[in-house]
């Protein structure tokens, strides 16, 4: 048999509109009542009608959140944060990604639309701001993950790094580092090119100027070619600056099998602190991202804007820390001189 939410009330002695309000966590009810009504929703296998919820409030329980790549760690705890603070209101995430593929973007945009979201978090920088037009004039609010002005159902969650580099850059300071290398992130993402940018201007104001300066994608193996190409270089740096901790991974699996010591003679630091940087070997110095700490702030920021009268997006900064792990050490005297190209 199937249950409605009229029978679920009627078992429960309560109306089908107090079930309404349990279920959607929209008012206040008693704790009896709501222990009633969870009662009988467990005993009888209650499932809620999202679609005649939708066709009655003429309001969507749908949220929706973008991101590059759902098989990157980065993410992972993105989702969690975003996910875990919708389900505690009672609403549902539609998740979509963009695998980095440009093309994606209007077919994104379009399921969006389509699926009735009531607000969106663009959690990757693969999509640029210019794609509100579509999705405002849809009634969607918007949460990007970059730097953008606040407008009607447009709001911002950054991260800035500008701290925790600030830290990076005066650790290896002290541990009496002067030739640096930079491998930044892909080339046109608008997020990895900041950070690259940041880490030169930081590098060269302590007189650190880098060199190499080079770029990969987000992944192990990118990480392994960029620094196979700096121990080409006529000069090797003591530490190598990377854009995620994915291709700072890579690049010590490439110095591994060069035969060049971490960090004895060469020092890694990566940027995000994803849930593996802990366990490579050896332990992974970088750049905490709070990436959960983003998904919940940018769900906060879309139900605080599509709450508010006119809709007034805001803007919202997250800051990074660095965590210290035992892939720098104290810089090398000498030039670098045996290793397997």
């Amino acid at each position: 048999m199937v249950y409605t939410m009229r029978d679920v009330g009627r078992l429960a002695g309560v109306s089908a509109s107090t079930v309404s309000r349990v279920l959607n966590n929209t008012h206040y009810i008693s704790d009896e009542t709501r222990k009633r009504v969870h009662e009988v929703v467990e005993s009888v296998n209650y499932y809620k009608n999202v679609h005649a919820r939708r066709l009655s409030t003429g309001r969507s329980d749908l949220f929706g959140l973008v991101i590059s790549e759902i098989a990157s760690p980065y993410f992972s705890e993105v989702i969690r944060g975003f996910q875990a603070a919708a389900w505690d209101r009672g609403l549902d995430v539609l998740l979509l990604n963009t695998e980095y593929i440009p093309a994606r973007t209007q077919a994104i945009i379009r399921k969006l639309i389509e699926s009735d979201v009531r607000g969106v978090a663009i959690m990757t920088s693969s999509i640029d701001n210019k794609v509100t037009s579509d999705l405002k004039d849809a009634g969607i609010g918007v949460v990007f993950s970059n730097s953008c002005r606040a407008d009607t159902l447009v709001s911002s969650v950054s991260i800035d790094y500008s701290k925790g580099i600030a830290q990076a850059i005066e650790h290896v300071a002290n541990l009496q580092h002067r030739r640096a290398a930079v491998i930044g992130g892909p080339e046109g993402n608008l997020t990895a090119a900041n950070i690259k940018h940041a880490l030169v201007r930081g590098l060269t104001k302590r007189g650190m100027t880098p060199f190499p300066i080079t770029n990969s994608d987000y992944r192990v193996d990118a990480g392994a070619s960029a620094v196979r190409e700096i121990l080409a270089a006529k000069e090797m740096p003591t530490v190598i600056f990377c854009g995620s901790d994915l291709i700072a991974m890579g690049a010590m699996n490439a110095l591994e099998e060069a035969g060049v010591r971490v960090p004895e003679d060469i020092s890694i630091l990566g940027i995000d602190n994803i849930s593996f940087a802990f366990l490579a070997r050896p332990p992974l110095t970088t750049i905490n991202v709070p990436r959960e700490q983003l998904g919940m702030k940018a769900f906060a920021a879309l139900e605080k804007m599509l709450q508010l009268k006119r809709h007034k997006g805001a803007e919202y900064t997250l800051e990074t820390e660095l965590v210290v792990r035992q892939s720098t050490g104290t810089a090398r005297q000498g030039k670098l001189r045996t290793f397997n190209r």
